[in-house]
């Protein structure tokens, strides 16, 4: 029903900025809650970002202020900013939508790698 793809992700220096995106398929978007995840190897999955339908947003406390997600509902597209990354940044994000409390979408995920 919604397919989602990643796509932005990159090595970067440590105080560097990547602008994540994820691209939506089908015609729902705009009712979906939309998330960023990450995942370290060897670590569980956490939420980084989160918007909802409204456009309103909430941020793990490890990104508050560097990063930013957005949306634009007439390009079926989720963002996140990420500025002053760290090396603790570094792990694969993986794009989120949640349609009411029935189903859960994800994206294939992109690799950020931040060096030292």
């Amino acid at each position: 029903q919604v397919r989602l793809v990643e796509s932005g992700g990159g090595l970067v220096q440590a105080g560097g900025s990547l602008r994540l995106s994820c691209a939506a398929s089908g015609s729902i978007f705009g009712m979906l809650v939309m998330g960023w995840y990450r995942q370290a190897p060897g670590k569980q999955r956490e939420l980084v970002a989160s918007i909802t339908s409204g456009s309103s947003t909430n941020y793990a406390d490890s990104v508050k202020g560097r990063f930013t997600i957005s949306r634009d509902n007439a390009k079926n597209t989720a963002y996140l900013q990420m500025n002053s990354l760290t090396p603790e940044d570094t792990a694969v994000y993986y794009c989120h939508g949640k349609l009411g409390r029935a189903y859960d979408y994800w994206g294939q995920g992109t690799q950020v790698t931040v060096s030292s």
